[in-house]
């Protein structure tokens, strides 16, 4: 097994010294403003229209996670930002394996861009979409994420949301500069070390970045206490929350006066030793076992493309095409231990060790032009990828206790080396139909093929699909302060080759999965209604929503047994229904004084079987934020509070915790200082937090059955340097 580099213990510390020392040299360029650490109130977005729009003017739920807000959070995932944003949440823990939930919705049901491009494969079990850890938080410019279907744009996948990793690069076409960042963050959660450099030149339109990060976290400590039924009666290890983990990329772009342009980006990601994470089943008064490990992962991505944003043609205006392929190789190494309990020998039990290694490679192509008139603009194009997915399995499963041990050995391949291809035709088009009244409206044409080989005793049929979608957005300014916002779609979702190939006993070893290649796709119907205002020093927004889940994916028992294991397999229930509310403010109480909140509902149900529970994440969450910002931004301060509200809509008997998961409340206050930006531009920024700062046991409503509370109270420390 090719391993990744193991981080030197030395570097953050050198990273430290050097963020320190760095003498004065050239502006700080990638330095956010002084004067921006108090939350904007102004935001932009590309991700909803395919164009850079005031969020207050599209027609659709949007959110932005700008580069001031990043440096003020100094998130180690930049899913954790997700917690104290409405509609949103967190699936996961520890530093590496959080991945976002939108809506309710998470794994397969959120498409995850890195800089419009998808990043997510196939290969991925449904309630585990890729990882945004694969691209470095230091390396972002800002995140967008789109709650709501937005397949017409980005295809399959997208039918809970869209997530948008949007990377910084230099730009400009005159002059010429030169700038960089050095970093070091500390986490006391995990005594997590991450440090990371970037540098950048520009000499008229010609530009190139480099940058990297790394990072050594260990399994961090959940607080002593009480949380529904289970209570710790001291810290406790949650095991495997850490990771080692590094990235490199590096940027080579040019761009003309005229608008014509043309970049390569090449990046690396390699981590050793991410978990699912788990506690010892002894504190929580169970026995069995179960440890899931990658000990491996290791991603490489190469992007090159072309745009012309200034073309005569009657049919572009401007025109955009990128090209990428992505390596993706994982190893996943599961640990099982029963023990058979009373009337058995002592030490009597089934150990199940199994391994798989996967490796994906994507192609892939976005291909895209705009025409712009006077009063509307049309968008249209075409995109591809092929995810080729090649793995290997083993397992080894041992009686002890009855005289030497009995073991038996499988190399099986439990899901067949397959290929899966996506090509889809789109258009939209944003029209202005009077001052006060514009609509967006759009559908696609998407086909999607899967060809599974004969992998060992492993067969399967290839399958076909194909599907249209369709979206109207409409946004009425009310006054000038005042837009309301409609907009239904259809989104959908072509079962991944995990759902239609899976076939051999679960993970946790308990049950039998059977293939089921003829699944159909997912689709969905998406209503919004809203209100976005934008006073002077005020801005809101209010939804309402409702996502209708048709052929929805769910795994049922099939009645019978295999092997001695109940037999499992996904299916297509009749439909799954979430409704919910969202508010947000954002004020500028004083002009040093920001104040935010927001608040949301989400109810989820299965209307094929209302008695079963579909509820992933908390039914409601409020969160509230006040900072306050010195002068020239020399210092600041912050103070947050989240509260999740109970959730009922749990099965029964599946947690530790309970047949409802405790409401609980979190408080985590923040603060920075900049102790000089010197008169040839250097700058250089203090950072300090303490997260849950009332020592709270507590768990997100994903981590709750298999119960992996979040840490302790525990300190971050950043400092950065810009020049």
């Amino acid at each position: 097994m090719t391993s990744t580099t193991r981080i030197p213990a030395a570097a953050p510390i050198l990273t430290l010294l050097a963020a320190i020392l760095l003498p004065v040299s050239a502006p700080a360029q990638g330095a956010p403003n002084p004067d921006s650490i108090a939350v904007p109130l102004k935001a932009v977005s590309v991700t909803a229209t395919r164009s850079e729009t005031d969020v207050q003017n599209i027609a659709a739920p949007v959110a932005v996670i700008d580069a001031a807000l990043m440096q003020r959070r100094a998130p180690a995932n930049i899913v954790e930002l997700f917690r104290e944003m409405a509609g949103l949440d967190v699936i996961g823990v520890g530093a590496n394996q959080l991945r976002p939930s939108i809506r309710g919705q998470r794994g397969q049901r959120v498409l995850l861009l890195e800089d419009g491009l998808r990043l997510g494969n196939t290969r991925r079990q449904q309630d585990f979409g890729e990882l945004p850890s694969l691209v470095d938080v230091t390396a972002l410019e800002r995140v967008e994420i789109v709650r709501g279907p937005s397949s017409v744009l980005y295809g399959t996948d997208a039918i809970g949301g869209v997530m948008n990793l949007i990377t910084s690069s230099p730009t400009g076409t005159t002059g010429s500069e030169f700038s960089g960042r050095l970093g070091y963050r500390y986490g006391d959660a995990g005594s997590s070390n991450r440090g990371d450099a970037r540098l950048a030149w520009r000499a008229g339109g010609l530009a190139v970045q480099a940058g990297g990060s790394l990072r050594q976290a260990g399994s961090y400590f959940a607080p002593a206490g009480s949380y529904g039924n289970v209570t710790l009666g001291d810290d406790a290890r949650v095991q495997d929350s850490g990771v080692d983990d590094e990235t490199l990329n590096g940027y080579v772009g040019w761009k003309s006066a005229a608008g014509h342009g043309a970049f390569l980006r090449a990046e690396q990601y390699g981590a050793e030793n991410s978990g699912f994470g788990f506690i010892e089943p002894s504190l929580l008064g169970g026995e069995t076992r179960i440890q899931i490990l990658y000990p491996r992962h290791a991603v490489s991505k190469v992007t090159m493309g072309a745009n012309s944003g200034v073309l005569s043609s009657p049919f572009v205006t401007k025109a955009s095409l990128a090209v990428y392929r992505v390596t993706n190789g994982r190893d996943l190494a599961q640990n099982i231990w029963a023990p058979f309990g009373p009337g058995t020998p002592p030490g009597a039990g089934v150990e199940v060790q199994t391994r798989n290694r996967t490796d994906v490679t994507t192609v892939g192509f976005r291909a895209e032009a705009a025409r712009i008139f006077s009063s509307n603009v049309i968008t249209y194009g075409a995109d591809f990828f092929r995810d080729d997915a090649r793995g290997r399995d083993s397992s080894v499963t041992s009686v002890i206790g009855f005289g030497p041990p009995m073991t038996e050995i499988s190399n099986r391949s439990q899901i067949p080396n397959a290929t899966l291809s996506s090509f889809g035709l789109f258009v939209q088009n944003d029209m202005r139909l009077h001052d006060r009244f514009s609509v967006v409206a759009g559908g696609r044409f998407q086909a999607t093929e899967s060809k599974p080989r004969s992998t060992g005793s492993v067969s399967a049929a290839g399958v076909t699909n194909s599907t249209g979608v369709y979206a109207v957005n409409a946004l009425f300014r009310a006054n000038g302060a005042l837009n309301l916002v409609a907009s239904v779609g259809r989104g959908f979702r072509a079962p991944n080759l995990v759902e239609r190939y899976f076939d051999g006993p679960t993970p946790e070893g308990s049950s039998y999965q059977s293939a089921t290649p003829d699944l159909k796709p997912e689709q969905s119907l998406n209503v919004d209604l809203g209100a976005k205002m934008d006073w002077e020093r005020v801005r809101a927004e209010v939804f309402i929503f409702q996502n209708r889940i048709t052929d929805g994916i769910r795994i049922a028992f099939a009645g019978d047994s295999i092997d001695g294991l109940p037999r499992y397999e996904n299916v297509n229930v009749a439909a799954l229904r979430v409704r919910g509310a969202e508010v947000s403010v954002t004020a500028l109480v004083t002009d040093r004084v920001t104040a935010t909140a927001n608040w949301s509902r989400l109810l989820s149900r299965n209307l094929n079987d209302p008695a079963l529970s579909v509820g992933e994440v908390f039914a409601s969450k409020a969160n509230a934020t006040i900072g306050y910002r010195a002068p020239a931004g020399r210092w600041w301060a912050e103070y947050g509070v989240r509260y999740n509200g109970r959730q009922r809509q749990i099965v029964a008997g599946t947690s530790p915790v309970g047949d409802e998961l405790p409401a609980f409340t979190v408080h985590n206050v923040r603060g920075g200082l900049v102790p000089w930006t010197t008169a040839g531009g250097l700058r250089q920024e203090l950072g300090l937090q303490v997260n849950n700062l009332t020592n709270e046991l507590f768990a997100e409503v994903a981590n709750a059955g298999f119960f992996r509370p979040e840490p302790r109270r525990n300190l971050v420390v950043t400092i950065t340097t810009w020049f």
